[in-house]
């Protein structure tokens, strides 16, 4: 057996054998990663992992080859790959018949569904983000909840966290913490915050990597060009994990969230809380606020801001966003 990595963008046969390897496996051949290695029995591979970051996915061994321990090499260069990018925490994405042997590893899970397993090891793990929550956590008889990407902050969100308000005696408003945006996290955060300073009862929280990060859906981040199957297995898990380790913590029983005619992504996200939830939680879909008949859009936001058209931007967004945006730059990324 030979370990080598494959380089998808200059081998179109790696690529359908990693793609055919993950089909055999019952694995989505998801194309978001950035290291990815397989074993190789002369020209036949027999067993792949990929990393994307901190996150390992898409390991699969041929149904032929079950019996040998192929996935000890291949874990072991994947987490070598990781010491040597100074990762102290990692995540797993598998197959629930494979979370055993990444436990004996010293993984512990996370969250799972019927078809996968979010595991982690190392530190900070989940335990200390749901630490940091219940210090947060205020008394509430009926606690409401909304995750949001903010980039950037407007009218529309501010709008669904007083509907929020109207419901709840108590809103946690979650800011999505991966720096996958034009704003970066701190911008983000700093607009939620601002906006909503004079609402004791709005609680603003980071997601760290536990809500619409990239360990449970990646695919949020990819927008137009997300595989929507592999985005509806993602946001299942991320609104299994909300449901099962995030809301019992901070006693929430209403979640919020806007309806959506653009991002088809996001309305896969939508459409999973709403059948994870049932029963569980009540979902509120809340229409979008709309100006001049358009609905509000950060995306609109960023086009007047692109084109330096202030006056839309006063036009969508409060007035402590307008004033954030006027004195300061966009902090982009790539």
């Amino acid at each position: 057996m030979q370990l080598k990595r494959l380089w998808f963008d200059i081998n179109p046969v790696a690529k359908r054998q990693w793609q055919a390897l993950l089909t055999q496996a019952g694995l989505m051949a998801d194309e978001q990663v950035d290291y990815t290695i397989g074993l190789y029995d002369g020209d036949n591979l027999v067993a792949t992992g990929s990393l994307y970051q901190n996150i390992i996915k898409c390991v699969a061994v041929a149904t032929t080859e079950t019996h040998q321990n192929l996935l000890a090499p291949l874990i072991k260069a994947l987490l070598d790959r990781l010491d040597e990018q100074q990762q102290s925490h990692a995540f797993v994405y598998t197959k629930p018949c494979t979370a055993p042997y990444f436990e004996a590893l010293g993984f512990k899970a996370v969250v799972a569904t019927t078809h996968v397993v979010l595991l982690e090891r190392g530190y900070p793990d989940l335990n200390a983000y749901q630490l940091l929550l219940d210090q947060r956590k205020v008394t509430s008889a009926n606690a409401g909840a909304i995750v949001m990407n903010a980039n950037p902050f407007t009218n529309g969100h501010l709008q669904l966290i007083q509907t929020a308000l109207a419901t709840c005696d108590v809103v946690y408003v979650f800011v999505v913490s991966e720096d996958r945006s034009q704003f970066d996290t701190q911008a983000r955060l700093t607009m939620v915050q601002q906006a909503v300073a004079d609402q004791s009862r709005v609680i603003v929280l980071p997601t760290n990597h536990y809500l619409v990060a990239n360990a449970t859906f990646p695919a949020y981040f990819l927008k137009d060009q997300a595989d929507l199957a592999v985005a509806k297995e993602q946001a299942q898990l991320d609104a299994t994990l909300f449901l099962r380790k995030i809301s019992p913590i901070l006693d929430i029983h209403h979640r919020f969230v806007g309806d959506e005619p653009y991002s088809p992504v996001t309305k896969v996200y939508n459409d999973q809380l709403a059948q994870v939830l049932t029963g569980q939680l009540q979902l509120t879909v809340v229409p979008r606020l709309t100006v001049d008949a358009q609905p509000v859009s950060a995306t609109q936001v960023r086009q007047a801001l692109a084109a330096n058209d202030w006056a839309t931007v006063k036009q969508l967004v409060p007035a402590t966003s307008y004033h954030y945006l006027k004195g300061s730059q966009p902090h982009a990324n790539s």
